[in-house]
């Protein structure tokens, strides 16, 4: 490996360290219904991100607080000598994408069915380090 290769290979590397991402896949809750509460915490910092999700009453913000969790563990285990609190830890990313529908059949009147679509979603987070100090 040449050296500039090797350089671009340890920057990349170096960049990637400063984020992480944890996945949720094929919650049953509509999309609609978790992207109302993932537009809350998108751009937070991730201690009022936590707090915005433990006190709202959605069923879908306990879900995303334990995958908020989940995104800040996996950030704490590539970066072990670094602390969340010198972080200053962003929610820099929050994707809510429809996953797969279970399709059922419910009776209508005058022997017709109506289809009823359960639909399900999958949610990525990002987290990352926001280095520039703001105050």
């Amino acid at each position: 490996m040449g050296s500039r290769k090797k350089q671009m290979a340890d920057a990349i590397k170096e960049g990637k360290k400063q984020i992480a991402f944890a996945k949720l896949n094929n919650c049953p809750t509509s999309p609609r219904k978790m992207r109302l509460v993932a537009d809350l915490v998108r751009g937070e910092r991730v201690e009022k991100a936590l707090n915005i999700l433990k006190f709202n009453q959605k069923e879908a913000s306990g879900k995303l607080e334990k995958l908020l969790l989940s995104a800040i563990a996996n950030w704490q285990s590539k970066n072990e000598e670094a602390s969340i609190e010198d972080a200053e830890l962003v929610v820099t990313e929050i994707r809510v994408d429809g996953g797969a529908m279970l399709k059922r059949l419910r009776p209508a009147p005058q022997g017709r069915a109506h289809r009823i679509r359960k639909r399900s979603n999958h949610v990525t987070l990002v987290v990352g380090a926001n280095n520039n100090t703001q105050s």
